[in-house]
């Protein structure tokens, strides 16, 4: 399998340009005005280098669907007001299509939050939505939300939905018949705390998904203090002037409900908690925790294989950046950047801070690598969210998909609204910002939360779903040039959990490995598809796949399940046993 080659010496050049531009023009003031100006230097950040990515918005294609709503109308200038929403993607009618699922958010009336309703969108078979929210039982209004995260917790084959926010979780079970029935109760979720986002996954090693829900500050009507932003106007409060609060892990039981565990386990306190991923990052079986935090120390818990977790973020050297500063981070990517057979973890993070990029050395070592790869020349000026990892382009190394916006309504360096970004791996050697064709949104400013990614339309490329904040959300479909194939492997677990979170797939080829893991939460308030995504560059061939499972058994899956003369394969792998092979299905394509 080929590498990709290098850029151009003028794409590159082009690059030190736009900085040089970055720093001359200055920032653009932001504020209540969400018209991108014509100074604005994210405005002037056109293609980077040459890129064959294209991308067709066919939002169209969602709506009806109401935009996520934070209450800012009411002019409270809360912090409550600037997490916005995420999105999940989750095929809840096991029909092979990719619906969409998107908290509503809340408003304040007197003293109170009032929560609006989940939005569930079933796809169809000509590749419109229908909102099915009151059909299937799920827009029941409930707290203020925030967050998405799906996972099927009670392993009855239908995906079910958590949703995050302030004042308490909804657990939404799937009794598949299309509809849902609310379960937070009687699951045991309770949980009074300002949640963000969560992540489901087996941390105790008894094949039952347990669920880690990150929390945020400790605001509340009680503790709303004013703050002021420029020209002595009433603004949103920094998370600086809040204490932060502990997370929660709910430890399964077995039954379908669940206990809380964060002593257990071993959480440390407080935190700041904006976004959370669950996988092996170590490689020795267990399910390790990473969790962005706000202003504080980032927490990386490394998982011993008995469900004690030990908080190593300072010594891995995944807490803070290369001076040693915490920094605001909130969105959470986990990639093989470099295709050296472990995962690194890419942090986004607040403006006046890169985008941190650990890179992976093993053992539970990480080496802040930003500066290597060419983060840095992106400026400091983007407040980065959702995040997501996929080989965009099937070359076969993975991407980054960014989306952005402020946090506060007067900013005093950068816009409001802002642009996303498309981040290219370069061959394992550095990230570069191009600007896909196709559509106008990666050209346009928006102010950004969630993203979620996954093949909607069944054509073997990724596609894209942003949410923003009180604007609809986009539907970018990608309908990329590209010469490469692609390889989707769906995992069921028998023995480990039946999502297959935790286990991870080395795809071997004769130029090195490609590496995925089913990973929990991940994003920021979002939950992607975990069908495991491969490019395969033109010209190349795949030799075995090896599955590690979250309980430690091992498949291998030959080359001859592997290939076949259609250009895009859809494989569903069932975990198998010491005494037999994995089953192995092949699933048409569904557009």
């Amino acid at each position: 399998m080929s590498r990709k080659t290098s850029k151009s010496g003028a794409a590159r050049t082009w690059t030190a340009v736009g900085l040089l531009m970055l720093l001359l023009t200055g920032c653009g003031s932001g504020g209540g005005d969400t018209a991108p100006q014509e100074s604005d230097p994210q405005a002037e950040a056109t293609d980077a280098a040459e890129t064959p990515l294209q991308f067709v918005d066919e939002t169209s294609r969602l709506r009806p669907v109401p935009a996520y709503e934070n209450g800012e109308t009411a002019g409270r200038n809360s912090i409550v007001e600037s997490l916005g929403g995420g999105v999940g993607l989750v095929d809840f009618d096991v029909d092979g299509r990719l619906d969409v699922c998107f908290p509503g958010g809340g408003l304040f009336e007197g003293n109170s939050l009032v929560g609006l309703p989940t939005s569930l969108l079933r796809q169809t078979a000509n590749g419109t939505f229908e909102n099915v929210s009151g059909i299937s039982r799920i827009d029941a209004a409930g707290y203020y939300s925030h967050g998405c995260s799906v996972a099927d917790y009670d392993a009855d084959g239908f995906a079910d939905v958590l949703i995050t926010g302030y004042g308490g979780l909804e657990l939404w079970r799937n009794l598949g018949d299309g509809t849902f029935e609310r379960a937070a109760e009687t699951a045991g979720l309770i949980d009074p705390s300002w949640s963000s986002s969560a992540a489901w996954g087996d941390l105790d090693g008894d094949g039952h998904l347990d669920l880690y829900v990150a929390h945020y500050v400790n605001w509340s009507f009680e503790n709303d203090p004013a703050c002021y932003g420029p020209g002595g106007k009433r603004d949103v409060c920094a998370p600086r002037d809040f204490d932060g609060l502990d997370d929660t892990v709910f430890l399964s039981n077995g039954d379908g409900t669940f206990r809380d565990g964060s002593e257990e386990v071993g959480l440390v306190p407080e935190g700041k908690g904006l976004g959370v991923l669950l996988a092996d990052l170590d490689h020795n079986g267990a399910l390790d925790a990473y969790v962005a935090n706000d202003t504080t120390n980032n927490f990386l818990y490394l998982n011993d294989g008995s469900g004690q977790l030990e908080e190593r973020g300072v010594l891995s050297g995944t807490a803070v950046d290369a001076l040693a500063n915490a920094n605001g981070s909130m969105g959470l990517v986990l990639t093989d950047f470099n295709l050296d057979g472990r995962s690194d973890l890419w942090v986004a993070n607040y403006e006046d801070e890169n985008f941190a990029l650990y890179r992976n050395d093993g053992g539970g070592n990480f080496l802040y690598f930003s500066t290597q790869a060419e983060l840095n020349l992106l400026g400091t000026l983007f407040v980065a969210f959702g995040c997501v990892p996929g080989d965009f382009d099937l070359d076969g190394d993975e991407d980054v998909a960014v989306a952005n916006g402020h946090v506060v309504h007067i900013p005093r360096n950068a816009p409001l609204r802002q642009q996303p970004l498309m981040m290219v791996n370069d061959a394992g050697d550095r990230f570069e910002r191009v600007m896909p064709a196709g559509s106008d949104y990666f050209e346009q400013q928006h102010p950004g939360r969630g993203l979620a990614t996954g093949d909607l339309n069944g054509n073997g490329l990724l596609d894209l779903v942003f949410t923003n904040i009180r604007e609809a959300p986009a539907l970018l479909l990608n309908e990329s040039q590209v010469a490469g194939e692609s390889l989707q492997l769906r995992l069921v677990g028998r023995a480990s959990n039946r999502t297959a979170i935790g286990a991870r797939i080395e795809l071997k080829t004769p130029a090195g490995t490609l590496l995925r893991h089913v990973v929990g939460g991940g994003s920021y308030l979002s939950s992607s598809d975990r069908t495991l995504h491969f490019g395969i560059p033109e010209g190349a061939t795949v030799e075995e796949a090896v599955i590690h499972w979250s309980g430690g058994h091992v498949d291998r899956v030959g080359v001859d399940a592997l290939t076949s003369e259609s250009q895009h394969r859809l494989l569903v792998i069932v975990e198998g046993r010491d005494d037999e092979p994995a089953e192995i299905v092949e699933l048409p394509r569904v557009r």
